[in-house]
């Protein structure tokens, strides 16, 4: 007999799902009047593929909603890819772009979908990225203003859970991912923080934007949450994990949650005299457009340990010994994602979406045309349960989006990477028949959601 206690710990209307990205899943890099974004112009490592047909999700994504429907979920992530609303990024807007995603919205909704869209996903338009140096400019901040208004006009009735920036965090240690190139003889640390604080602004600007435009949608911050541990019980590597952590995670979601900065950046950036401009209002704009909920992606942990070296923004990362981990040498590690929840809500007392989580693995049909993915089915119900025991211990937790629904390229242009519950017939170099196939997790994950997360 079912413990009466445990029961409906996860309420009605939460949200499960999928999430993935456009440029990873779409293809037609070239149709319907899309412009090249930065993602286009990557160079192509050997043995990987481009993006420009991906999965086909463009001419397929009827087929593909129809399996979502079939899984169960009710609700979907992906990105609008800004290159397909503005070409170059500024400009004539393109009503063939907007009319896509009109049609996939609508798809989605008539299937009990709720479409849960980023604005950007890394895929900047390349003009901007070439013309103002991506998000270095403020202009292009502006100009992300204007597009994520043009779609939340566009969009107002069909999507009510919007993100600005997938994996804000990553900001600093990756600026060109937001298109943004170190100028010769500028400081690499003083520009990552300018690049970081325009981020920021753009991401207040679409927040702004969203309350007006769709007063009962709902916008959210996004990281990569990367649970850490110190190395030792050494106080100095609990020291060294406590700032690596700030860095990591804590800076983006005290900004997204408080609407400022706080103290252990600003005393930091003072001191080294590389605190970012902040243009008139930038304070008053960060502070008055704080998020809905907060969100993240979680695939691992590593540990921290104290560290002399200088130079690098977040050092003394280590692998965790106690793990096992996946072939790609992600730690896997359920615990971790608990922790990651209890942390969040105990800082910020928001509600928390996870929007991605998952394995990839390399994968091939079998003889029965289908995949046995135990191992995924494991690694999905560990992480489901230890987010139920959060929620038991009081987080409130309001959607779980695992990463990849189909198989999709990674962001490296990796098919052999797969993360999906439907294996996509083509690997890294051959197209194939991109036929669509239920592995066993498809059915196991049909299962957890009916019962609404009750059997795992």
């Amino acid at each position: 007999m079912m413990d009466q206690s445990r029961r409906n710990i996860i309420p009605d209307g939460f949200l499960w799902g999928g999430a993935v990205t456009s440029f990873q899943t779409e293809g037609a890099w070239n149709e319907g009047g899309k412009g090249l974004s930065i993602v286009d112009a990557r160079p192509i490592p050997e043995g990987h593929s481009d993006w420009k047909v991906a999965v086909d999700f463009y001419h397929r994504y009827k087929e593909d909603i129809a399996l979502f429907k079939e899984l169960g979920f009710n609700a979907y992530r992906t990105s609008i890819a800004w290159t397909r609303i503005f070409p170059d990024g500024e400009g004539e807007v393109n009503e063939e772009g907007l009319g896509f995603y009109d049609a996939v919205f609508d798809e989605l909704l008539a299937n009990g979908i709720q479409p849960v869209i980023t604005l950007y996903h890394f895929d900047l338009p390349l003009a901007l990225a070439k013309k103002y140096n991506g998000f270095a400019s403020r202009k292009v901040v502006d100009l992300f203003e204007t597009y994520a208004r043009t779609v939340f006009e566009r969009y107002r009735d069909k999507v009510k859970y919007w993100l600005t920036f997938n994996e804000q965090n990553l900001v600093l240690t990756n600026p060109h991912l937001w298109g943004a190139t170190l100028p010769e003889g500028e400081d690499p640390e003083a520009f990552a923080y300018q690049v970081c604080h325009n981020v920021f602004v753009a991401h207040a600007k679409a927040t702004k934007a969203l309350h007006e435009i769709i007063p009962d949608a709902k916008m959210g911050g996004m990281v990569t949450y990367l649970t850490t541990y110190p190395a030792t019980c050494k106080p100095e590597d609990a020291l060294a994990n406590m700032k690596a952590k700030e860095l990591l995670v804590d800076f983006y979601f005290d900004v997204f949650a408080r609407g400022a900065y706080p103290k252990y950046v600003t005393r930091r950036l003072e001191a080294k005299g590389i605190m970012p401009v902040f243009e008139e209002g930038d304070v008053e704009l960060l502070k008055e457009n704080t998020v809905d909920y907060l969100s993240f992606s979680y695939y691992q942990s590593q540990t921290v340990r104290h560290t002399e070296e200088t130079g690098q923004l977040i050092s003394g990362l280590t692998p965790n010994p106690y793990l096992e981990k996946t072939e790609w040498g992600w730690a896997i590690d359920p615990i971790g994602l608990r922790i990651a929840l209890k942390d969040i809500y105990a800082r910020y007392e928001m509600p928390i979406f996870i929007t991605e989580n998952g394995i990839g693995v390399k994968e091939e049909l079998n003889e029965h045309g289908t995949v046995e993915d135990d191992y995924r089915i494991d690694y999905l119900r560990r992480h489901i349960e230890q987010m139920k025991l959060a929620m038991e211990e009081g987080v409130e937790v309001i959607g779980y989006l695992m990463w990849g629904s189909t198989d999709i390229l990674s962001s490296k242009g990796e098919m052999k990477k797969r993360y999906g519950v439907i294996f996509v017939n083509r690997d890294d170099t051959d197209l194939r028949d991109l036929k669509r196939y239920k592995k066993k997790s498809f059915y196991w994950f049909q299962r957890v959601i009916a019962t609404n997360g009750e059997e795992l």
